[in-house]
């Protein structure tokens, strides 16, 4: 039997890639491993589940076996690689050699821990999978006061969705406004009423200094002694794209696996997509250009190569309080920023001398007009 193509992950990239691989061929062996219980499930789903109410059952689409047969592929669960030999062409899990034909990694990102001090410091939950999300909604049942660190995207989110499911929630975060770096200070503005409207408070310079267990719950200390009474504490401050066993294979990393517009690494027969990888100098976190990115590596392992191409690629935040989507102006492009509109609904565009679209910013009823802008974007990777 010939060598198998090898998914490493079960997250969006690895399942996506396996069903547009198995559009284009049926009979190549496929192997998926994962390090976790291998369900299908959507990862933005993870910041909408209290709202909705539902479990991490109900945010899981299909088990591992009904995914294996859907794929015509083996998938083996709650597996962890412990290294990879591109010269014989091979991975390994403990003793075991597995040999591949192609090798795609798709493990995603980690969870950046914040060093914290205190006797509470193992408390700290963080939600980036359905088994993390598992276990924060046992943690929290009977719960009430959150507080979340973080007021980035995913924090921003994840106090929607908790302040919707009945929970009061802080925010602690080591910057001025939210979303930084992502948002125009006129639409960040918009989110943060948004979400205080909510009941959501925010601690925005400190960072948490301490966590210590008190009366049977938790009591924080911020950097600047602010002190703060939670049953709770979710860490959102951010992920790192898992590079370890790529660095120790020899592959080439910056801030994700190296790859380039046909997604693969320095290395032959070794490809990366989804949140591990920098294609073409972009470590792009998001759902669209994951897509992109699974079906031109779906063609390119198919034997058609196929290079990667990324047009708008505008992201869609979950704070239902306060719609909002964002396209960043490309990294290295300048421009200046123009606002129109008040309170819940902004529009910031950001242009260049020549007066063509680069970037924008739209919350509230701006948000209609999204797809008009669209249109006039610059593609990330043409």
């Amino acid at each position: 039997m010939s060598a198998p193509v090898v998914i490493v992950g079960t997250g969006l990239a690895g399942y996506n890639l396996a069903r547009e691989f198995r559009k284009l061929d049926s009979a190549t062996p496929l192997l998926l491993i994962t390090a976790d219980d291998g369900r299908s499930y959507s990862k933005p789903m993870l910041s909408t589940g209290f709202a909705k109410n539902k479990d991490a059952d109900g945010l899981s689409m299909a088990e591992p076996g009904a995914m294996a047969e859907q794929l015509n592929a083996e998938i083996r669960t709650h597996t962890r690689i412990t290294a990879i030999d591109p010269a014989q062409q091979c991975l390994w899990i403990g003793s075991e050699a597995v040999p591949y034909r192609d090798l795609v990694l798709a493990w995603g990102a980690e969870v950046i821990r914040v060093p914290v001090q205190g006797d509470a410091a193992e408390s700290i939950l963080s939600i980036n999978d359905l088994e993390d999300y598992a276990r924060f909604r046992a943690a929290a049942a009977g719960k009430q006061r959150v507080l979340i660190l973080g007021a980035g995207l995913i924090g921003c989110e994840f106090a929607n969705d908790l302040s919707a499911g009945g929970y009061q929630i802080e925010l602690v975060a080591p910057c001025e406004q939210v979303m930084p770096g992502l948002l125009h200070p006129a639409a960040a503005a918009a989110v943060q009423a948004g979400l205080e409207g909510l009941g959501a408070r925010f601690h925005l310079g400190p960072v948490l200094a301490s966590l210590q267990h008190k009366d049977g719950g938790l009591q924080a200390q911020l950097s600047d002694g602010t002190l703060i009474d939670c049953d709770l504490v979710l860490s959102a401050v951010g992920l790192r794209p898992r590079t370890e066993l790529a660095t120790a294979a020899g592959l080439a990393v910056k801030r994700g696996v190296v790859v380039n517009r046909l997604l693969q690494t320095s290395q032959a027969h070794i490809y990366a997509l989804g949140d591990c990888a920098e294609v073409d100098g972009l470590n792009l976190l998001y759902v669209m250009p994951l897509m992109s990115c699974a079906r031109a590596l779906a063609q390119t392992l198919a034997g058609t190569p196929t290079a990667v191409s990324y047009g708008p690629m505008p992201v869609t935040v979950k704070t239902p309080v306060c719609p909002l989507v964002v396209s960043p102006p490309p990294s290295g492009l300048q421009g200046d920023w123009s606002v129109e509109g008040s309170g819940a609904d902004i529009k910031a565009l950001c242009r260049d001398a020549a007066g063509n679209l680069l970037g924008y910013a739209l919350t509230g009823t701006a948000v209609q007009e999204k797809l008009a802008l669209n249109k006039q974007l610059p593609p990330l990777l043409a």
